[in-house]
C-alpha cells in the first residue's frame, strides 16, 4: 500500500484522525477502501470507477485523499445543492479535522453571479409585473453594495425560478467582457481568478462540462494546472454531456435579445427610434412561432416540427427578424459593447437555427453529420429547438486525455447487477479500475421490499385503481410517512385525486416549490408525498417521516424522448440490442435511484414498495432486482404490517 493510501486508511480508521476530531464520525470498513482505491488513482494519475452504495461515506472517502496529497483538484458535484453542502459543510469539516492548510473555492457557472452592468441596465426597466417582482428587485440592489462573492444563493428570499435573475445575471451571449464598464468589479472575474489559485475547487457538472466543451461559462478555464478530477453523481454526466456538447435556442434567449437591444438604447441617442421596429418584429414572430406550434406534440423530432407548413413559414419569419435586427444594429456596433454584443447575438441565433433547420440529404454549408439529433420541446408558452449528440463517449474521451490528471468516477448507481459495462461504455472509458462497495446498512433488520400480489398489466386501463387499492393497507400500517414516486405525471395526478381528503397529509409535486414541499413533508411527520421521475433524485429525509417508499412502475424511458428513441436506433443500426445495451441498464439505474431514497441511516426502518407484475413476470425482472441492496422480499401485506408493528415496539 502505498504513503498516500496508507495515511487516507489510517485517517478513516478507528482511533483515527477524523474519529478523533469529528464527534459524530464512525470508521466504515468500506469507506477505508474506497479511500484507499481513491488514493492509489491520484497516485498512479488513473481512472477509477466506483459505486458506493448509500452509507459508504463516499464524500469523505475521496476528500481525504485529495486534501492530503497536495495535487490540485477539482471536485465536481451533481447540483448545486450538493455542491453548497460540500463546500460549506464536508470540507472545511474534514480539512480542519486533517490540519492540512490548503486553499479551496467555490466555482459556479456565471448565470449564479450578480452581474453589475445588468443590474444597473434593470433599473427602472418597465418590466417588472408586479409588486413582488419590484420588492425583489429591490431587495437586489440593497443587496448588491455589501456582497462580497456576488453568489444569488446569498439571498434567501429570492425564488429559483425568479424571472428577475435573468435580468441582474449574464450569460455567456450577453457578456460584455473586457469591453464591461465594470470588468474589474466582476464577480465571475474574481470567482475564477480564485478558483485559479486554489488547492480544491468545488463546481458543479454544468461547469465542468462548460469548461470541457470551451464554452467560455466564465473568461480562461480553469482545468489546464488541474492534476486530479472527483466527478461524483457521476451517473449523471452523460446525459448532461449531450446538452452541453450540442446546442440550443429557446422562446426565452430570443426574447431577452429583444428586450437587451432596447435595454441599450436609452444610453445612444437616435438608436429607439432605428431599433423599436425589428425588436418589436422579433418578439412578434417568436410569439408566433409558439403559437404555430401548438397544433405539435410536446415533445418531437425536427421532422416532425417541419412538417406542419405553418411552422416552416413561422420559421421563415423567424430568421427573417434576427437577419432584421443584425442589419439594423451594424452601423450602431461602434455606439456601445451593448450593441456589439447584442449583433453578435443576433448572427449566432440564426445561425443555429439554421443548422437546426437543416434536413438530412441536404446539401447546405450547415449540414451536420448523422450522429445528433435535432429536436424541441414545447412549454407553456415557449419553445426549445435542440440538437444533441447522440454518443458523447468520443469528446469526454478526447477531454479527459488532454488533462493528464487522475479521474475518479463515483456515485451509489453506477453497475447494473455488478457490471460497470454500461457506464464505461457511455463516459468513453477503457479499461478502468473499478470497484463495487455495496451499502453497508442492515437491510436484513431495517428493510423489507413488498411486492403486491394480483396487480395487472402496467399498462392496462385499470392499473393506477388497483395500485391506489394496493397502497391503502401498507401506509395504514405505515401511518402515512411514504413517498410515492410515479412513472407519468397523469398517474401522479389521479393518485392525488384518489388519496386526497385521506388521513394523511398529500403533498404533490408541481403544488408547491420543491425544496417548500419537501420541508413541509418532512415537518408533518406521517405525510404522503407523491412525485414523478425528477423526484427520484435529491430526495434525502433520514428518519421515520419517510418509511416507506413505493415505485408505481419500472422506470424505462419514455416513448416521446426522441434522443432516446434516436439512440436506440443507432444501436440497432450498429447490430447492437437496443433494449439489452441501453434501455434496460437505463432503467435499472433509475430504480436504484428511487429505490435509494428509502434508507439513509443506520437507523432507519423502512418498506420498499414495487408494484410493477413484470419483476417477477419477465426474464428481465431479475436484473433489476439482483442490482437492489440485499432486501428480504414478500408477497404479503401481513408481512408488511407485522414489520411496522415491530417498528412501533422499538419506537415506544
Amino acid at each position: 500500500m502505498s504513503e498516500l493510501s496508507q495515511s487516507s486508511v489510517a485517517a478513516l480508521s478507528d482511533g483515527g484522525t477524523l474519529a478523533t476530531q469529528i464527534h459524530s464520525f464512525q470508521p466504515r470498513p468500506a469507506q477505508q477502501r474506497l479511500a484507499e482505491a481513491v488514493a492509489h488513482a491520484f497516485e498512479q494519475t488513473d481512472m477509477l470507477l466506483a459505486e458506493a452504495g448509500t452509507g459508504t461515506g463516499k464524500t469523505y472517502a475521496y476528500l481525504v485523499p485529495a486534501l492530503l496529497s497536495g495535487l490540485k483538484t477539482i471536485i465536481s458535484t451533481g447540483t448545486r445543492a450538493l455542491q453548497d453542502q460540500l463546500y460549506h459543510r464536508d470540507l472545511p469539516r474534514v480539512r480542519d479535522a486533517l490540519g492540512v492548510g490548503c486553499k479551496t473555492a467555490l466555482l459556479k457557472g456565471r448565470a449564479n453571479y450578480l452581474c453589475k452592468y445588468r443590474l444597473e441596465q434593470a433599473k427602472g426597466d418597465a418590466r417588472f409585473s408586479t409588486r413582488e417582482q419590484i420588492a425583489h428587485f429591490q431587495r437586489v440592489v440593497a443587496w448588491s453594495s455589501r456582497t462580497r462573492a456576488g453568489d444569488m444563493a446569498e439571498i434567501e428570499a429570492l425564488p429559483e425560478d425568479s424571472p428577475l435573475l435573468p435580468m441582474v445575471t449574464s450569460t455567456n451571449e450577453n457578456c460584455l467582457g473586457s469591453e464591461c464598464p465594470f470588468w474589474s468589479d466582476c464577480f465571475v472575474v474574481q470567482a475564477r481568478q480564485r478558483a485559479q489559485t486554489a488547492d480544491i475547487v468545488v463546481v458543479n457538472h454544468h461547469l465542468l462540462l462548460a469548461d470541457l466543451a470551451l464554452k467560455q461559462e466564465g473568461f480562461g478555464e480553469i482545468l489546464p494546472g488541474a492534476q486530479a478530477f472527483v466527478v461524483d453523481e457521476a451517473h449523471q454526466l452523460p446525459e448532461l454531456a449531450a446538452q452541453f456538447f450540442g446546442e440550443g435556442l429557446g422562446a426565452r434567449s430570443l426574447v431577452e435579445l429583444a428586450r437587451d437591444t432596447l435595454g441599450e438604447c436609452k444610453d445612444v441617442p437616435g438608436a429607439l427610434a432605428v431599433l423599436q421596429q425589428p425588436t418589436r418584429e422579433l418578439e412578434h414572430v417568436t410569439r408566433a412561432l409558439r403559437a404555430a406550434m401548438d397544433s405539435l406534440p410536446t415533445r418531437g423530432t425536427q421532422y416532425r416540427a417541419l412538417y406542419d407548413e405553418a411552422v416552416r413559414s413561422a420559421f421563415d419569419a423567424l430568421s427573417a427578424a434576427l437577419a432584421g435586427l443584425a442589419q439594423a444594429l451594424d452601423p450602431l456596433r461602434e455606439a456601445s459593447p451593448g450593441f456589439e454584443t447584442c449583433h453578435a447575438r443576433a448572427q449566432d441565433v440564426n445561425a443555429r437555427l439554421m443548422r437546426w433547420r437543416v434536413e438530412r440529404d441536404f446539401d447546405s454549408e450547415f449540414d451536420a453529420p448523422d450522429d445528433d439529433v435535432r429536436w424541441y420541446e414545447l412549454s407553456a408558452r415557449g419553445f426549445r429547438l435542440q440538437r444533441t449528440p447522440l454518443d458523447v463517449s468520443g469528446p469526454l474521451r478526447a477531454h479527459r486525455e488532454r488533462s493528464r490528471a487522475a479521474w475518479i468516477f463515483t456515485s451509489a448507481t453506477l453497475a447494473v447487477a455488478g457490471n460497470f459495462d454500461h457506464i464505461t461504455r457511455r463516459l468513453g472509458l477503457e479499461q478502468p479500475q473499478t470497484l463495487l462497495e455495496r451499502s453497508p446498512f442492515d437491510w436484513a433488520n431495517q428493510a423489507l421490499c413488498y411486492l403486491p400480489p394480483n396487480l395487472p398489466e402496467p399498462m392496462s386501463r385499470g392499473y393506477n385503481t388497483a395500485l391506489i387499492d394496493a397502497l391503502r393497507p401498507v401506509l395504514e400500517a405505515s401511518s402515512g410517512r411514504a413517498f410515492v414516486l410515479f412513472a407519468s405525471h397523469r398517474a401522479l395526478r389521479e393518485a392525488a385525486e384518489a388519496l386526497r381528503g385521506g388521513p394523511w397529509p398529500l403533498f404533490v409535486q408541481g403544488e408547491a416549490p420543491r425544496p417548500v414541499l419537501l420541508e413541509r413533508f418532512r415537518a408533518s411527520g406521517d405525510g404522503v408525498l407523491l412525485g414523478a421521475a425528477s423526484f427520484r433524485e435529491g430526495v434525502d429525509v433520514v428518519g421515520a417521516a419517510l418509511s416507506v417508499v413505493v415505485i408505481d412502475k419500472l422506470p424505462f424511458a419514455a416513448p416521446d424522448d426522441p434522443v432516446f428513441e434516436a439512440r436506440l436506433d443507432a444501436i440497432r443500426r450498429a447490430g447492437g440490442n437496443p433494449f439489452r445495451d441501453e434501455q434496460l441498464p437505463q432503467a435499472v439505474i433509475a430504480l436504484k435511484q428511487g429505490a435509494g431514497r428509502l434508507i439513509r441511516s443506520e437507523t432507519d426502518r423502512g418498506v420498499l414498495v414495487l408494484c410493477d407484475p413484470r419483476l417477477l413476470g419477465k426474464s428481465y425482472g431479475r436484473v433489476f432486482l439482483d442490482s437492489l441492496p440485499p432486501l428480504p422480499k414478500t408477497r404479503d401485506v401481513a408481512d408488511v404490517q407485522a414489520f411496522f408493528a415491530v417498528v412501533e415496539e422499538l419506537g415506544r
